[in-house]
């Protein structure tokens, strides 16, 4: 194992190793400002034992969070940051028993902090949330080195806690109930608030450290997101950034469960991005593309008629670039190209046009190197009405971690100062 990867394993065995309870008594005793109020008037816990879990605590993150005095406890900077990430994932546990009573199944009466108090720690929380995830426990308990039965008892634990299942063993293998679904959805929000904190105490420190997960759509992969990644990581190589491929849905799914921390791709309106911050960085539009020497690449004023026979391969249905070309097509009252291939796989699709006389409809930003080497050519066909905005996407009210931060900033000015983001210089190219 590299220094890198023992980094990011330390990060992660850290957040998962955080006990919620511990968690709990240092939110209590930052708020009472000693150890005995917290102890008598929240926690109802001897003082002994709320003592040594602020220690515990501090021991487990390696930083003294209080400065202790004659008048009491007083946060520290290293405390202020934990708190801040302490409060966001009681306002979790708050949601998460506000939703279970809406539709999991739950009283109305049930205390929020009593309800997860059999999850431990962040290492629970993580492993119930991929059984609901997997459905499978053979393939969870090999995920995080444990035995069946261990898995078997959190789970019956925590059910028996909240007084309503979470899974259900039917003939092909496990199956969410509606609890089941909100737990592991708020669980994966706790365990991204957890996975914050070492970052940002070493950011603190002037130390970028810990991992990033990024959405990436089409657009971005090409260009954009490979040039900012390689730059952050020149300067802050503690950092472990990994992209997530997937349609767009799929990655909104996972940015609102905080499985990822932010997209880089398309911008969307309306009920799709309602609890979403969207930020435009550049405009774009899609283009039609060619082989260079191509018939159609030495027509100076391209017509529908020329395009209609031509061979496509486009992207698949409901795709932004789709129904952006299909919407342009059916404004000018022209039936629109029907493909002879559908693919989502730019390898594919490069292929396909310098291998043959086939045209696609994408942004040429996602083939700029080939366009740039001249194997690719943008045909004489403007395509204005298809503008969209490109930029970054991020759960509303999220908190990201310093190097989501960090490489969010690069990627605005990546943007800032690349000549290429003007769409009539790179279409330009042939």
């Amino acid at each position: 194992m590299n220094q890198r990867d023992k980094v990011i394993e330390r990060s992660r065995a850290g957040a998962l190793g955080i006990n919620l309870r511990h968690l709990r008594a240092f939110s209590a005793v930052a708020a009472a400002g000693s150890i005995a109020r917290a102890a008598d008037e929240q926690l109802f816990r001897v003082a002994s034992g709320v003592t040594r879990s602020i220690f515990e605590l501090e021991g487990a993150l390696g930083r003294p969070l209080f400065d202790r005095g004659a008048r009491g406890m007083a946060l520290n900077s290293y405390g202020d940051l934990v708190l801040m990430r302490a409060r966001r994932i009681e306002r979790e546990f708050e949601d998460a028993r506000t939703q279970l009573v809406g539709r999991g199944g739950i009283g109305a009466s049930a205390d929020v902090h009593s309800l997860f108090a059999s999850i431990l720690n962040g290492r629970r929380l993580a492993v119930i949330a991929s059984l609901v995830e997997k459905r499978n426990m053979p393939v969870v308990a090999r995920e995080f080195g444990i035995t069946q039965p261990a898995i078997s008892r959190a789970l019956k634990d925590l059910e028996g806690g909240l007084g309503v299942a979470l899974l259900e063993r039917r003939t092909r293998g496990l199956v969410p109930t509606p609890a089941g679904e909100i737990v592991a959805f708020y669980f994966k929000r706790v365990l991204a608030e957890l996975r914050h904190i070492g970052p940002d105490i070493a950011a603190s420190e002037g130390m970028l450290q810990g991992s990033v997960n990024v959405g990436a759509l089409p657009l971005g992969r090409t260009h954009i997101l490979p040039l900012a990644i390689a730059s952050l990581l020149a300067r802050h190589p503690g950092l472990h950034i990994a992209t997530v491929e997937s349609p767009y849905d799929a990655l909104a799914a996972s940015l609102r469960s905080g499985d990822i921390d932010f997209i880089l791709g398309a911008l969307r309106s309306g009920a799709a991005a309602g609890d979403l911050q969207q930020e435009a960085l550049f405009e774009d539009r899609i283009s039609v593309i060619a082989r260079n020497g191509h018939p159609l690449a030495r027509t100076a004023r391209i017509g529908f008629d020329a395009l209609r026979q031509a061979t496509w391969a486009l992207s698949r249905h409901g795709t932004p670039s789709r129904e952006l070309l299909e919407r342009f097509f059916s404004a000018a009252r022209q039936a629109p190209p029907i493909p002879a291939v559908e693919t989502g796989d730019l390898a594919v699709l490069r292929g396909l046009l310098l291998e043959s006389d086939m045209l696609t409809a994408i942004s040429a930003h996602q083939l700029r190197y080939e366009i740039r080497d001249g194997s690719l050519v943008v045909l004489d066909f403007p395509l204005d009405e298809t503008r969209r905005e490109i930029g970054l996407t991020q759960r509303l009210g999220a908190f990201p971690s310093p190097g989501a931060r960090a490489l969010m900033e690069e990627i605005r000015a990546v943007v800032g100062r690349s000549p290429d983001f003007s769409i009539a210089k790179l279409n330009s190219v042939n």
